[in-house]
């Protein structure tokens, strides 16, 4: 083969190679941006002296290969100081999520520490209300999920929520752990700018600050899901939850958000299914919940998505002590067995 082959087939053999590193570098200038020194002008500097860096040495350095494995170095080193930035429990935090819940068991039931159940008089008008509940889990009837759209309609926020027979539900809403004044911005959840928080409530508040305060439009499904391994779901979100307060960690809005753990809770009971796009685009989850006869099959999934839309009964319930009960009703019986 002549020098010109050997170029040509070098480059065809690097060309994957590019996209790679060069979105990698575009990751590592972010990472210092958001995740380094808390001086703004610096953080902005360092990442922008990376990314520099990075780019003049593909530029200029020759051979080519050498140039891409020394920027790829640079951003495998800076995902290495990434990787062990620490999460923390201990910060100045908006008052909503101040508090760590803790479960303790003792046999068939579980005692919750720090269950938030606010009154609210708008989204961040409230009067805090932390309380301690005890449940019988020999009294789970079956797993319920909710799923909130604030606006895009291919993604949304997850609740899981456990029906019991002689008390409210409960229900877990994973989310972001935000610092006082803090505010979420979906491109800083691909970094290490949150804790991941599991608010453990009454569904009167996580349910009713999103359809009565926040505009958000919201669906109820009832799974048909064993109480058997409903209960061991719910056991396996409350062991989450003590070992978030003796080791927080940090959310991430594509591999640690709220409906990729609820997968990964499903899966460490035997519960989950195979991967599918919709747990990313979760927007789409009932829809995936209904191919796979996850949720009620006897009505056509447009009529069932109707009947499960109950922002409006939640509206109209408001601050009523049969809230859960109310935004229940008009769902088909058959929606709610657990098989």
């Amino acid at each position: 083969m002549t020098s010109r082959s050997y170029r040509t087939l070098g480059v065809l053999f690097l060309a994957p190679a590019w996209p790679i590193v060069l979105a990698g570098i575009a990751w590592g200038a972010l990472a210092l941006w958001f995740d380094g020194p808390a001086a703004p002008w610096l953080a902005g500097t360092v990442a922008g002296a990376f990314a520099v860096s990075c780019l003049l040495l593909l530029g200029l350095h020759r051979p080519v290969w050498r140039a891409l494995l020394g920027a790829m170095a640079a951003v495998l080193l800076l995902a290495v100081w990434w990787s062990w930035i620490p999460a923390s429990n201990d910060r100045d935090w908006s008052p909503d999520v101040a508090r760590l819940p803790r479960a303790t068991f003792r046999g068939n039931v579980v005692t919750i520490e720090n269950l938030r159940n606010f009154d609210y008089r708008s989204e961040t008008e409230y009067t805090e209300r932390w309380e301690t509940r005890s449940y019988d889990l020999g009294r789970l009837q079956g797993a319920d999920l909710f799923l909130s759209f604030w606006g895009p309609t291919l993604i949304a926020h997850t609740i899981a929520s456990w029906e019991f027979e002689d008390g409210p539900p409960l229900a877990i809403s994973i989310e972001t752990r935000k610092e006082r004044g803090e505010t979420y911005s979906a491109v800083r959840g691909f970094f290490r700018q949150y804790e991941v928080y599991y608010v453990v409530a009454d569904e009167r508040d996580v349910v009713r600050l999103r359809t009565n305060f926040r505009g958000e439009r919201t669906y109820l499904y009832r799974l048909r899901m064993p109480a058997a391994q409903a209960r061991a779901v719910l056991h396996e979100y409350l062991e989450e939850v003590n070992r978030l307060a003796e080791r927080p960690r940090w959310y991430n809005a594509l591999t640690h958000n709220c409906t990729v753990a609820i997968r990964k809770h499903a899966q460490a009971v035997s519960a989950g299914r195979p991967f599918d796009w919709r747990i990313l685009a979760n927007g789409r989850l009932d829809e995936l919940g209904y191919e796979r006869g996850q949720i009620d099959t006897s009505l056509p999934f447009a009529e069932l998505k109707a009947r499960s839309d109950i922002t409006e009964k939640a509206k109209a319930a408001d601050k009523a002590s049969d809230f859960s009960q109310r935004i229940r009703e008009g769902l088909l019986p058959g929606a709610g067995v657990r098989q």
